[in-house]
């Protein structure tokens, strides 16, 4: 994180705002705990939070846990010029309470790329959440965030289109891999107990995929190795056989959902974010080579099984549309196009 990331587009900030206006004013002369600030969802969080600071003047600040604070000044500087953010330094299961009074938090930290041990990762998850819980009470927090993801659901079957949050299927408990997975489990059961036991407004955001500035390129996110692939002007490499169907949120339309899910949504009642609007992982790697005119094609690495089933990681989303009104405002080719425009800025 050494290298200064550019702004957010300006365009992205005021999609954002047009969509949240109305939220804002709860968090007028506010405080706002977030953890994970320096990650894709936080950044995006704390840009958009810093904007409706300013254009609003709600006179709000936002404290953010990193674990590598100077880090993230390096890499973030255009969010420190006023006093609208102050980054504190801190391991998310052991931080020191930070002085002050809060009234709202945001916890983001503990994202599934971490590069840490199957057990490490269950324990920072579950130890993480306990420990924001209970500065969230001690500190008379009035509303508190948490990111969830779609993969408490587990492997979502071939047949079923869109999973819902009733859905009662989960990860298989002997697997080591799904470590990341039932620690976001047992973190949501921790937050419906918080809310019963201590009376504390937790909502619950069950997060798909996305697609955005500040998504890297590097990690195992397919849609950000087919965007880095077409940048190089490589060919776009399909590891597996294409067939797999996913769907992709615009970072801007995630930020409008993740705000609104604080500032509206009913506590301990999850709500799945995402776009429903599925698609294969081969036809993104195709949208994305139309899109950032990549002169080296897509190649997919073998044949599909014939007459097998496409995997499937989709979500339904009819509870946030019904009850939150939210939408999908700007669809793949759209977003693929500012993720890429911005990472080109970003070198």
């Amino acid at each position: 994180m050494s290298a200064a990331a550019p702004p957010l587009p300006d365009s992205d900030l005021s999609h954002v705002l047009a969509h949240t206006r109305a939220l804002w004013g709860e968090l007028r002369g506010g405080r706002i705990f977030i953890t994970g600030g320096t990650g894709f969802f936080g950044c995006w969080l704390l840009e958009t939070f810093c904007h409706a600071n300013s254009q609003l003047d709600l006179g709000a600040q936002a404290v953010v846990l990193s674990r590598d604070p100077g880090a993230f000044r390096r890499k973030m500087p255009h969010l420190f010029r006023g006093q609208d953010v102050q980054v504190i330094g801190g391991d998310v299961r052991s931080f020191p309470f930070p002085d002050g009074t809060f009234t709202h938090v945001i916890h983001a930290g503990t994202t599934s790329s971490a590069p840490v041990q199957p057990l490490e990762m269950f324990e920072t998850i579950v130890g993480g959440t306990r420990r924001v819980l209970e500065f969230a009470v001690a500190c008379g927090v009035r509303q508190m965030l948490f990111t969830s993801s779609g993969a408490i659901y587990g492997k979502q079957p071939p047949q079923v289109a869109a999973v819902g949050e009733e859905c009662p299927g989960g990860p298989d408990p002997a697997d080591e891999n799904s470590a990341y997975a039932e620690g976001k489990r047992a973190a949501e059961l921790l937050c419906a107990a918080f809310h019963q036991a201590h009376g504390l407004q937790v909502k619950i955001a069950r997060c798909f995929a996305f697609v955005g500035p500040h998504l890297p390129l590097d990690a195992h996110f397919a849609i950000g190795n087919f965007i880095r692939d077409a940048l190089r002007g490589d060919p776009i490499r399909v590891n597996g056989d294409g067939t797999p169907l996913r769907s992709y949120l615009y970072a801007a339309d995630l930020a409008i959902w993740l705000w609104t899910i604080l500032f509206n949504a009913a506590p301990a009642r999850p709500f799945n974010v995402g776009s429903s609007e599925s698609i294969s992982i081969g036809d993104v790697a195709r949208v994305v080579g139309d899109v950032c005119a990549s002169g080296g094609g897509v190649k997919i690495a073998r044949e599909p099984l014939a007459g097998a089933l496409p995997s499937r990681y989709v979500p339904c989303t009819d509870r946030a549309r019904s009850e939150l009104t939210l939408e999908t405002w700007i669809g793949l080719r759209e977003a693929v196009a500012n993720t890429a425009h911005w990472h080109r800025l970003n070198g």
